[in-house]
């Protein structure tokens, strides 16, 4: 036990991680704590219909029910339109959403689930997405400080806990829940990079990474149960560890198929092991669904451009210094800063290549990766014999950042 409660494990940079998280936490509750004081206007309950029809599909499945969007037992025209479907069924979530978003409301006695009570036990579904987001936090906390160091993962966890489209996005306040398919895209993808990694060990390495082929399962079945299009992560997951591990090939084929596997039984377990309302399901999936046809469309890029800015309005600065640093001092061009920046550009590509639901998915989930490579492009310009001015000026706007950040949640009550 004592080996475990080292300095290393918890000493100051935890603590210090451990405040900023509170820091997103607070202000995402204070969303939700917002959007229930004004439950009973007839803007709010428009605003949940999606989360109501998540609710009662969750419901029903955890109590015998039908499998929630296989398919939903309401007349097409009656579901709201942030729920794609056809013939019924959800054509952009499996069961998972549903049942992540119900699970909470076991815990609370069923003669109290009513109107009158709505504003407790309404904050029941939110607690999962609030736990997603204070967990991708940590995960990019995690990451980025072990690729950049101590400065390039609090700048990178500085700018994700006060990122207004972060804090959104956990609050599900107005939106779709992504953040729990921007988690999972996350994990699989860093997952996948750790496994490489290992690769090199002298040991037997497929039983030895049982533990992460376990975790690379279950972030895959994250990602893809929450939006079916990021089954991206599936290959790209394979991608980086062949790249990673050229002359371990083979057992990183293995541990891929391994975590793959994984990943289906938990999906299917998300159907509660209904072999008919699966295979339907996945039928009616649209693993896909790009069109091409916006890149040609000069205002999907200004609206990239805006959704971008608005997940970070410190980027509008800090992004192009990066690109361009990145560009013209080769130092920068190593694998820790490429992997995430061509992540972020993929997502982002598929986020504009997806007109509908799944494009905000995409542009949410590539929001991480594009902190981490700001970040340590960055952390790499604080150790230039001018490292005195570029923190002061990096930590200075950070600071302005934060400080809009807390002014304009600090509106929301006032509209």
């Amino acid at each position: 036990m004592t080996q475990f409660f080292t300095r290393e494990r918890f000493g100051r940079p935890q603590f210090l991680a451990g405040i900023l998280l509170l820091a997103f936490l607070a202000q995402a509750a204070w969303l939700v704590r917002s959007e229930l004081r004004m439950s009973e206007s007839r803007a709010s309950d428009i605003a949940s219909a999606s989360e109501q029809v998540r609710v009662a599909a969750g419901w029903s499945q955890l109590h015998g029910g039908n499998i929630a969007g296989a398919p939903f037992p309401d007349p097409p025209g009656t579901l709201p339109l942030e729920v794609s479907e056809d013939n019924g069924f959800d054509t952009e979530h499996s069961p998972l959403l549903s049942l992540v978003t119900a699970a909470p409301l076991l815990a609370c006695p069923r003669r109290l689930l009513d109107s009158n009570s709505s504003p407790y036990w309404r904050w029941l579904p939110r607690i999962p997405f609030l736990a997603c987001g204070v967990f991708l936090g940590a995960s990019l906390w995690y990451v980025a400080r072990r690729l950049c160091g101590n400065a390039g993962g609090f700048l990178a966890l500085s700018l994700y806990c006060f990122s207004p489209s972060m804090i959104q996005a956990s609050a599900v306040w107005h939106t779709e829940p992504e953040i729990l398919a921007a988690w999972g895209a996350f994990g699989a993808i860093f997952t996948a990079i750790a496994v490489a990694h290992t690769l090199y060990a002298p040991r037997e390495v497929v039983l030895w990474n049982w533990r992460r082929i376990l975790l690379l399962g279950i972030s895959l079945a994250i990602a893809v149960g929450s939006q079916f299009s990021m089954i991206i992560v599936v290959p790209l997951a394979l991608a980086f560890l062949l790249y990673l591990a050229p002359i371990r090939r083979g057992s990183a084929l293995i541990i891929w198929a391994a975590a793959c596997a994984i990943g289906l039984a938990i999906l299917f377990a998300a159907y509660f092991f209904h072999p008919h309302a699966f295979s339907e399901s996945m039928r009616h999936a649209s693993f896909w669904g790009a069109t091409w046809r916006s890149f040609t469309v000069p205002g999907v890029y200004r609206q990239v451009g805006l959704q971008t800015l608005r997940a970070c309005p410190a980027l509008a600065v800090l992004l192009p210094v990066a690109i361009t640093t990145y560009v013209l001092w080769p130092r920068t061009r190593y694998f820790g800063n490429t992997a995430p920046g061509a992540v972020a550009l993929l997502f982002i590509g598929l986020g504009m290549a997806h007109p509908h639901v799944a494009g905000a998915g995409f542009l949410l989930a590539s929001v991480p990766f594009l902190l981490i490579f700001v970040s340590g492009i960055l952390a790499d310009l604080m150790e230039t014999p001018l490292r005195l001015l570029v923190t002061a000026c990096v930590w200075g706007l950070v600071g302005a950042y934060i400080l809009w950040s807390v002014l304009a949640l600090a509106q929301i009550p006032h509209g």
